[in-house]
């Protein structure tokens, strides 16, 4: 092993010896490399005369570049955004996520959580997460209706189990029974468990309400106290798209991340989706544990892994990217900007349920619950989803997503407000083409 490693893992051993036990076996042996990086940093500091340790290119005092790709960058300079980024993140951005952080989860004052470590986008967020903590063969826990790509990073690149329970209780809300009976019987069966928890849900569109993440908290931390080291990781991806009332506000990464020993809370969101920037390609992994000793040296020693996983991988995320974000957090119009983008969706989701009360629909399907998000699904009555989705694109030109034998996902995100009725008088023709 790395003798970086061996100083992180002494680290963590020595102020919360569980969290050793619940890294993966990369986990253990990640660090972040001192060599060119630290060589670079220190001579960025030191070396005021010639400095040629970077691997980057200088012309005339600045970063040489091609002014064709700088005259679309609107006003940026070319060292905010054709530089490397650190692989932890442009610093001042990781201290503003943290600071939105908890402005956005007020529970969490007067605690204590890492530093996010930034990532090229959520998708990348979760693998790297995989890298740190998932071992070939450990039972990740997710409901059975799920984003596809969960069982590509966690099934197929990391080997692990995916257990699943049902999502929903027959006559609606979360299915707190077969999550908790999930739960137990893997933390019986396992001394290691991951618990992913998505909320807005995607391809659902829910998010539990008060009481029901409440209660998914108290499982979990139950399950740890009883001996089981349990990993719990919130992908937060549409987190603040909350339209209804019941809708729990804060992401249950506040309620998790210092509840017990055994119990580790792992926070993975981003601008991609709550600042409406897909491409741009910015996610954050962060941390939150009950510790025995100091907090400042385990949270380092994660983010340094962390880091290292990223500096092995992609090397950074883009710096273009990042200081865009920020300018954007930064300026004085952002919150104003984030309402008047979410008042559209908000107005978007409730004239779904509007359009859907209508009896009409009722002998075609069911209406999943839905209360945040971009998306809603319908369960199918009549109909195989994968046949409808093809009837529906062939003769109507109308785009949805087959989800199994059963179900349709609708991104009522990419739909204007007079579209939406529209819409569903087209899936019911198709539905009656079919029958």
């Amino acid at each position: 092993m790395n003798p970086i490693a061996q100083e992180l893992n002494q680290h963590i051993e020595k102020n919360q010896p569980i969290i050793m036990e619940m890294l993966s076996e990369m986990g253990r042996n990640l660090f972040f490399p001192k060599g060119i990086l630290s060589q670079s940093a220190e001579a960025k500091q030191k070396a005021h005369k010639l400095n040629a340790t970077i691997g980057i290119a200088t012309e005339a005092g600045g970063i040489m570049h091609f002014p064709s790709i700088m005259g679309a960058m609107g006003g940026l300079k070319p060292e905010e955004a054709l530089t490397y980024a650190p692989s932890f993140g442009i610093p001042a951005l990781r201290k503003a996520w943290q600071q939105a952080i908890f402005e956005k989860n007020p529970s969490l004052a007067g605690r204590t959580i890492s530093l996010p470590v930034v990532t090229c986008g959520i998708t990348h967020a979760l693998s790297i997460f995989g890298d740190v903590w998932v071992n070939p063969g450990d039972v990740i826990i997710l409901p059975e209706m799920m984003w596809g790509n969960y069982n590509m990073i966690f099934g197929v690149r990391k080997g692990a189990r995916v257990k699943t329970y049902e999502l929903f209780y027959p006559a609606g809300g979360f299915n707190l029974s077969a999550f908790e009976e999930c739960v137990r019987r893997e933390a019986a069966a396992n001394k290691k468990i991951i618990v992913l928890l998505n909320f807005p849900h995607n391809p659902s569109g829910y998010t539990v309400s008060a009481e029901e993440g409440a209660r998914i908290a108290d499982i979990l931390t139950d399950v740890a106290a009883k001996g089981t080291k349990v990993i719990a990781v919130t992908d937060d991806a549409y987190f603040g798209l909350f339209y209804e009332k019941e809708t729990m506000k804060e992401s249950l990464f506040t309620s998790l991340c210092d509840r017990q020993e055994n119990l580790l809370a792992v926070k993975l969101d981003g601008a991609t989706k709550e600042n409406y920037v897909w491409g741009l390609r910015v996610g954050f992994i962060t941390y939150g544990a009950k510790l025995r000793g100091e907090a400042a040296p385990v949270y380092d020693a994660l983010e340094r892994k962390t880091a290292g996983a990223i500096r092995g991988s992609i090397s950074n995320a883009s710096h273009m990217g990042q200081t865009l974000i920020l300018k954007s957090m930064q300026s004085a119009e952002y919150q104003q900007e984030k309402a008047e983008k979410f008042a559209i969706l908000k107005s978007r989701a409730n004239r779904v349920k509007a359009v859907l009360a209508d009896p009409k629909y009722q002998e075609a399907w069911d209406v999943y619950p839905f209360n945040s998000g971009y998306f809603m699904c319908i369960r199918l009555k009549t109909v195989k989803a994968e046949a409808l989705r093809c009837h529906l694109l062939d003769r109507y030109g109308v785009g949805l997503i087959a989800l199994g034998e059963g179900n349709l996902r609708v991104a009522f995100s990419c739909l204007e407000e007079k579209e939406i009725p529209e819409l569903f008088d087209i899936v019911l023709q198709g539905v009656k083409d079919l029958s």
